[in-house]
């Protein structure tokens, strides 16, 4: 299986949006829908399934709201956290916020663990993981922090959205915590970071899905 440093996953990226002509917000809906098709299957023997789709403020967020929406078109029961501001939101994350507020769907502000946050996360069947992607360069602080030890000690089972929070793709450390996912459904390649250090123990199980990244891009890459 090829493995991609951030650096190159990003180059991955600017190439399919800005010399392909590739959407970025259709990358991010391909993107979204395969992650709810995993966990959909994760959920498929729950008699009345819940969710909670805990998103941070960068497009790791909109690839969260996509996949609250195509659960919630599946009847599943899911619970939406933003932790931060909606004014915030990066563009394309924003769209598929607006998408989701449009239709009616709550999305819960908090800027800390809140008791009912704590008691959805303990409840729910599994959290879906979309606080950070691949372009975190710090070390995660409160509230982050604070969100995701409490995910980690009380989720039943997480499924990362590209990256587990917290982790560095390329290199595998931890930058102060990070989320220990069951399966991490990550885009177009796996990342280097993933088999490194802390990153066996973060990414659980790694499931690569095409999002529609044209296949001369890919096999530039595949070399």
């Amino acid at each position: 299986m090829k493995k991609l440093s951030v650096q190159q996953i990003q180059a991955v990226d600017r190439l399919a949006i800005d010399v392909y002509g590739v959407p970025s917000l259709v990358l991010m809906e391909n993107a979204g829908r395969c992650v709810a098709q995993e966990v959909l299957a994760f959920l498929k023997y729950k008699p009345r399934p819940s969710v909670c789709v805990v998103c941070g403020i960068g497009n790791n967020a909109g690839d969260g709201f996509v996949v609250a929406r195509h659960l919630l078109n599946h009847n599943v029961k899911v619970k939406i956290y933003l932790v931060g501001k909606a004014s915030h939101l990066k563009q394309d994350a924003a769209v598929n916020h607006s998408i989701l507020k449009k239709s009616g769907y709550p999305i819960k502000e908090i800027q800390k663990v809140t008791p009912g946050f704590a008691r959805d996360i303990q409840r729910c069947d599994c959290v879906v993981d979309a606080i950070f992607g691949v372009g975190l360069s710090r070390e995660v602080k409160d509230p982050f922090k604070a969100v995701i030890d409490r995910v980690n000690q009380a989720a039943r089972a997480v499924i990362a959205v590209d990256v587990p929070s917290g982790l560095n793709a390329t290199t595998g450390e931890v930058a102060g915590t990070c989320i220990k996912a069951k399966k991490t459904v990550t885009f177009i390649f796996a990342k280097q970071g993933f088999y490194k250090k802390k990153g066996p123990a973060c990414a659980g199980k790694v499931v690569v899905v095409d999002i529609g990244v044209p296949k001369k891009i890919l096999d530039q890459y595949k070399r």
